[in-house]
């Protein structure tokens, strides 16, 4: 497929009613509004074609850009294209779920996680957290730095509840990642959980709600799913 050929098909399957549920959700112009479902039924032919998938996301359509996402060899990417990709993220959904997925995947993904977490613009900390939190979801627990996720946990005790907005809710997500898939950090996760309680974030005009940490751990824990590494974190 082109390049125009893929935007074609993307705005054709864009709807109303998925542009709004985005809009809501905090999307910005441009984008057609295309569900992650019927979007994955690109992923095949432009998986095949990097430098197809690497221009789709230059094209600043939201759509186009998380489909690069779910299309581009992360391994492949080095760090100044993630440094570039993540200041093109102009909201959320972009910085929280397809850089950090592409970040955590490529070689550099904890370099970049503890960069862009010091960043003062919020999405580029938004996310910092979030690579960091899918990396160590799939690193063997033997080769992650415990003593600084230790730490990470602790300025988030100490520091959550003054972040920046969607800043709080990448934190929150993080004490939950270290409780689910870090082992040896289970029970200090799920002390600073309980320390930190509720994490009030605002979701926007949406029926989202942040989960309670602790609970979440509690319940992977009792479903025998903590300390199962992910194999990808692209989704």
């Amino acid at each position: 497929m082109t390049y125009e050929e893929v935007m074609a098909q993307l705005e054709a399957m864009g709807t109303e009613q998925t542009k709004r549920t985005f809009l809501r959700h905090g999307a910005k112009e441009p984008f057609f509004g295309v569900r992650i479902g019927d979007m994955k039924k690109l992923v095949k032919p432009v998986k095949k074609d990097q430098p197809l998938a690497r221009a789709l996301y230059e094209s600043g359509n939201s759509d186009a850009m998380y489909l690069a996402g779910l299309t581009v060899n992360a391994r492949e990417l080095d760090k100044e294209t993630l440094r570039k990709w993540v200041r093109q993220a102009y909201w959320h959904m972009l910085a929280e779920y397809t850089v950090a997925w592409l970040a955590a995947e490529s070689p550099h993904g904890h370099e970049l996680a503890k960069e862009w977490i010091e960043d003062p613009e919020e999405l580029i900390a938004v996310c910092g957290w979030s690579t960091y939190a899918n990396w160590l979801s799939m690193k063997p627990d033997e080769e992650l730095d415990l003593e600084e996720i230790a730490r990470m946990l602790e300025r988030i005790e100490a520091d959550v509840h003054g972040e920046r907005n969607y800043v709080r809710y990448v934190m929150n997500g993080f004490v939950i990642a270290v409780g689910v898939y870090v082992l040896p950090l289970q029970a200090e996760a799920r002390r600073v959980a309980e320390a930190i309680g509720a994490v009030s974030v605002n979701l926007g005009d949406t029926a989202c709600k942040v989960p309670l940490a602790y609970a979440y751990i509690d319940k992977t824990e009792a479903m025998g799913k903590t300390g199962r590494k992910k194999k990808t974190c692209i989704c």
